[in-house]
Parts: C-alpha cells; sequence; structure tokens
C-alpha cells in the first residue's frame, strides 16, 4: 500500500466526514487503472480506441482528485480555525491536566475539613476528571486530523503531477494514432472548392448545414446504428457543466438554439454514437467547428474546439475523439483551492453543442443523457 492510500484508510476515521477520503480513494483507483490503460495502449490492436479510454479515465481520475482535494483542503481549513479559536481553551486544559498529572484521581485530594470535605471534593473529582479527558481527546482527535489532511494534500502533490503527465502523453499519443490510422471507411469525398464556395456564401449556420450535400463526390450508402432510437440516451460529447441552455440570451444579446457545456482546458470531445464527418474546420464566429451526420437529415454540430481529428467524409466508431478542447494544460496547484474559488476557472472552456434534424434545431439536452455534463 502506498504512504498516500494509507494516509487516505487513516483518514476514514469516525471523527471525519467520509467524503474526502472516500472521493481521494475513488481518485487513486482511478489514476491507477489509466495508467494501466495507458500501458496497455502500446500494444492495444486499436491503440486511438485504447488511448482515448486511457485520456478519459485519466480526466475522470484528475477531477475525483480535485474534488476530494478540495473538500480535505475545506475540511482542514475549518479545523484549524477551530483549533485558532479555541487557544485558549486548550492553554487552561493543558495547565489543568498538567497540574492533576497523570495519576490523578479523588484520593490525591486532602481537604482541611477533614473526611467529609476530602469526600466531597473526591465526588468533584471523580466528575471533573473525565470531562477533562474528553476534552482533550476531542482536542487531540481535531489536532490529528488535521494534520493527517495536510499530509495527504502534501503527498497527493507527487499523484496529481504525475496524473497531468501521463494525461498529457496520452494526449499527445492519442493524436498521433489517429493521424496514423487509415482503416476508417469513407462515406464520400469532399470536393475542397466547393467546401471554400459555401463556406464563403453562408452566413449563417442554417444555410451552411443547408449546403453540406452539395461539397460531396462519390457518395456511397453505409449502415449505420439508428442515433434517433436511442434519442434521451446519448452521452454528452464532452465532460463538463450546461452553462447556457438551447433559447438562453448570452451576454451579447444573441439567442442560439443549442445549448454551451463548460469545460476543463484541453478536454477530450468524442462522437456520442457512430458519425459521418461532414464538416471540419473553422465556420463562421463559431471558431473550430466539427459537423457530425450520424443518419440521413440528423446533425451534430460541435463548435469552440481547439483542435479537431479525422477528415471530412470519414466514418467514426461510437465514442471515437473528434477534437480537444482550449487552454493550457492543467498544474497542479489549480485543484487545491480551499475555499473552491478557483472552479469557474478549472471550467474555462465552452464547448456549442447544437443537434439539427433537416433544416430545423431541436434541443440538444433532449438527446443526451446529462451523465455525462458534470464537471471532471
Amino acid at each position: 500500500m502506498t504512504r498516500l492510500a494509507l494516509i487516505l484508510c487513516l483518514l476514514g476515521m469516525p471523527v471525519q466526514a467520509q467524503t474526502p477520503a472516500e472521493a481521494a480513494r475513488t481518485a487513486i483507483s482511478q489514476l491507477e487503472a489509466a495508467t494501466r490503460k495507458l500501458d496497455a495502449a502500446e500494444s492495444a490492436r486499436n491503440r486511438v480506441r485504447a488511448l482515448t479510454e486511457a485520456v478519459r479515465a485519466f480526466e475522470t481520475g484528475l477531477a475525483a482528485m480535485r474534488d476530494g482535494l478540495r473538500a480535505a483542503s475545506i475540511r482542514e481549513t475549518e479545523l484549524r480555525r477551530v483549533l485558532d479559536a479555541r487557544d485558549g481553551e486548550v492553554t487552561r486544559l493543558l495547565a489543568a491536566l498538567s497540574a492533576l498529572g497523570t495519576d490523578a484521581g479523588p484520593q490525591s485530594f486532602v481537604h482541611p475539613d477533614g473526611p467529609i470535605g476530602a469526600a466531597r471534593a473526591g465526588l468533584l473529582m471523580a466528575a471533573v476528571t473525565p470531562a477533562l479527558s474528553d476534552a482533550a481527546a476531542g482536542l487531540r482527535a481535531d489536532v490529528e486530523e488535521a494534520t493527517a489532511l495536510r499530509q495527504l494534500q502534501q503527498d497527493a502533490a507527487n499523484t496529481l503531477q504525475s496524473g497531468l503527465a501521463d494525461l498529457q502523453t496520452a494526449r499527445t499519443a492519442l493524436s498521433q494514432a489517429i493521424a496514423d490510422r487509415t482503416d476508417l471507411p469513407r462515406k464520400f469525398t469532399e470536393d475542397p472548392v466547393r467546401t471554400a464556395i459555401l463556406i464563403g456564401a453562408s452566413e449563417t449556420l442554417d444555410g451552411f448545414a443547408a449546403g453540406l450535400s452539395q461539397i460531396t463526390e462519390n457518395e456511397t450508402d453505409l449502415d449505420l446504428p439508428a442515433a434517433r432510437a436511442r434519442k434521451g440516451s446519448l452521452p454528452l460529447p464532452v465532460s463538463g457543466e450546461v452553462l447556457r441552455r438551447a433559447g438562453e440570451t448570452d451576454a451579447a444579446g444573441v439567442t442560439r438554439p443549442g445549448v454551451l457545456i463548460a469545460t476543463r482546458p484541453r478536454a477530450l470531445v468524442t462522437t456520442p454514437t457512430a458519425a459521418t464527418i461532414r464538416y471540419r474546420g473553422p465556420l463562421l464566429d463559431y471558431g473550430l467547428v466539427t459537423i457530425l451526420e450520424p443518419e440521413p437529415d440528423i446533425l451534430f454540430v460541435l463548435a469552440g474546439l481547439d483542435t479537431v481529428f479525422g477528415e471530412i467524409g470519414q466514418v467514426l466508431p461510437e465514442a471515437s475523439p473528434v477534437g480537444l478542447m482550449g487552454g493550457p494544460a492543467g498544474q497542479s496547484d489549480d485543484i487545491q483551492s480551499p475555499s473552491g474559488e478557483r472552479t469557474g476557472e478549472a471550467l474555462s472552456e465552452t464547448l456549442y453543442i447544437e443537434v439539427r434534424s433537416g433544416d430545423t434545431p431541436e434541443d440538444p439536452l433532449g438527446w443526451f443523457t446529462a451523465d455525462k455534463g458534470t464537471t471532471e
């Protein structure tokens, strides 16, 4: 058992809420599993799938570690404040215990009023001594818990740094594996000239989506699982939190039919179901965009990416990576906030998701389950 795991087991004592320790234990398990997935990906037949799973596992494990350490830090801060506030009480308690000595008891006191006075003093001490011992035990438990929490956070720094480094390694390996992939089927070949003309002529996403059929050559029929049959149960393409729902107006007064998901920097974006890449690249004011077609007349628009994977016309298996969000790679010191004031900063990137059925936008939250929409 590692030193950190041992400390986490000690933190399971009744005097502490279980959430920080349990979350940290889960994180350790997930990070260890992610490391094994990354090692196994070297020899995996499908390296893209294996590395995608490793990246996801690292993201999940680091998210759990963030939550666990933040809770541990909050708990430690509370204990320190309590102990500081009771500083005078601690001093008096220590003085009383020192005066009594280790063998203090009713028989240690001789009263000047004789046996009756001594008996009364003995009864008083019989009541006071356990109370003092209980108070001392409570303080000792608080001090030990605060010390263990501090040790947990210090020892976790190496685990976090290692996890972040391995995550970056997995992302780099994934990008290379995608670039080397040659086994994906193609539904059509893109005509880059027609694509450029369509982009130049389009003033809205509606217009661009309506003209996507014009940029194809040699299109073939490929049977893919019906996405509409899974409507309402598809996973979100990225882990994060819903920042703005369909039809809500943003700060600039713009109302769009899609949802905005707040994510962590460099988060992996995947296709929720098998789909054809209808378009990928810059588009209007949406930034870098990937448009997926899971079945005819259904489009998933993913906008706001920093890196996009795949080629137009390729058919991707379910859960395949389609891109990465922007922002700097995570650092170990961005996840140990005692008060959580950096939580918003951690979810600094936004992915816009729009679902189109024919020419009509549909509420994306009617398609996707919220399970994957919790922050990492």
